[in-house]
């Protein structure tokens, strides 16, 4: 039996371009820089938007559900409020209850917001991947402007194409792929951010750095102690850095929306997302990926791909701007008797990346580079060693 004619390739070429902002005030009336990313596109028109705020910066900055709706009125010629500002729990709580994302999407559709209106996002990154992907649910796509709040999220997920929430106990189960229409990123909302969240922020500033830059992980060595102070200068500085290195990453890896199996952005995340589940988000996602990242930085060591000095130069590093590099979860009935639990966040991120175990470890400060197998003994190597380096601390 013969087969049938070719079939037709159908292939579609679609540019994706979204401004990043870095200002600061942005709610203040003579600052452009809002008005300006939602018209941008149509300058002439009148845009329909609805703004969500997280309720732990409302409750930081009393006046901003004020300054906002102040800020819509005095560019009326071009913002329409369709509702006030409406204020909802952030954390990972937002990601983690099915409630919350059926809440968002009913609000927008009570609120006919089309795929040609504007959701502004205010709020740290579980809101903004909670609030994301509400809005890419509905009508299939509506058009969402990202105002970061938090150091992590300005520096790294919320400059990113991806949004998602948790589910059956899987960090980002469920998202999609749905690049923002702007992102802000506002230095003023980091004034009231606590010295726990500021420095979770930084790890993937250092992540980013190991894999891509070895200058900016150098500049990070020199400014620790001036971020372990949350002196704000150099906070911006990193922020701005780590966000442009995300970003370079994004638009040059030839894989944006990660349809392959490599994810160097991810380095250090495989036991960060266990870690999260396993302390039931006591630890900070930052706290969780600084973790990771010492994890995989000794096991590289272990694999023979990066010499003990750099190791100790991460670890350092980590140390000085302030991270503890061991927890409990990681060895949960205080033996090593039975296999860590940590390591079954291996079978789960393979899942997450589509079946083939693709993880990216350092074969050099700045050089990251990607494997397919990890040895479970070099594991609790590395596991064992990061141990003995907390007992001795």
């Amino acid at each position: 039996m013969t087969g049938g004619q070719a079939p037709y390739l159908q292939k579609i070429s679609i540019p994706y371009e979204y401004p990043v902002y870095f200002t600061s005030d942005v709610f203040a009336l003579t600052n452009p820089d809002l008005v300006e990313a939602v018209s941008r596109k149509e300058p002439s028109r009148r845009h329909r938007v609805f703004v969500v705020v997280e309720r732990a910066v409302a409750d930081a900055w009393p006046r901003l559900l004020t300054d906002i709706t102040a800020y819509v009125a005095h560019h009326r010629d071009r913002l329409e409020p369709v509702a006030e500002p409406w204020v909802v729990p952030g954390g990972e709580a937002a990601k983690n209850h099915p409630s919350m994302l059926t809440r968002l999407q009913a609000r927008l559709y009570e609120l006919r917001m089309d795929r040609q209106s504007f959701v502004l996002l205010v709020g740290g990154g579980a809101l903004l991947d909670a609030g994301g992907y509400a809005a890419a649910m509905v009508h299939r796509g509506i058009r969402v402007v990202r105002l970061p709040t938090t150091v992590l999220a300005q520096g790294d997920s919320g400059v990113g194409v991806k949004n998602g929430v948790n589910a059956f106990g899987v960090k980002n189960l469920l998202g999609t792929f749905a690049p923002p229409f702007a992102v802000i990123n506002d230095a003023r909302f980091l004034e009231t951010l606590g010295r726990r969240d500021t420095i979770a922020g930084m790890a993937e500033a250092v992540k980013v750095a190991l894999i891509r830059d070895a200058e900016f992980f150098t500049w990070l060595e020199q400014h620790a102690t001036a971020l372990a102070a949350r002196e704000p200068a150099p906070v911006a500085e990193l922020v701005r850095r780590s966000a442009q290195l995300h970003l370079d990453h994004i638009a040059t890896s030839g894989d944006p929306f990660e349809t392959g199996s490599a994810r160097p952005l991810d380095f250090g995340h495989w036991a960060a997302h266990k870690l999260e589940s396993l302390t039931r988000n006591r630890l900070r996602h930052g706290e969780a990926v600084a973790i990771g990242i010492a994890l995989d930085t000794a096991y590289s060591a272990h694999a023979g791909l990066l010499p003990q000095a750099a190791v100790e130069s991460v670890l350092t590093l980590l140390e000085g701007l302030g991270f503890a590099l061991w927890d409990e979860a990681l060895e949960p009935d205080g033996s090593w008797d039975t296999r860590p639990p940590v390591l079954d966040g291996l079978a789960e991120f393979r899942e997450h990346l589509g079946g083939e175990l693709t993880i990216t470890l350092l074969a050099g400060i700045g050089r990251g580079v990607d494997v397919h197998e990890i040895r479970e003994d070099l594991v609790v190597g590395a596991l064992a060693f990061l141990r003995r380096r907390h007992v001795a601390a």
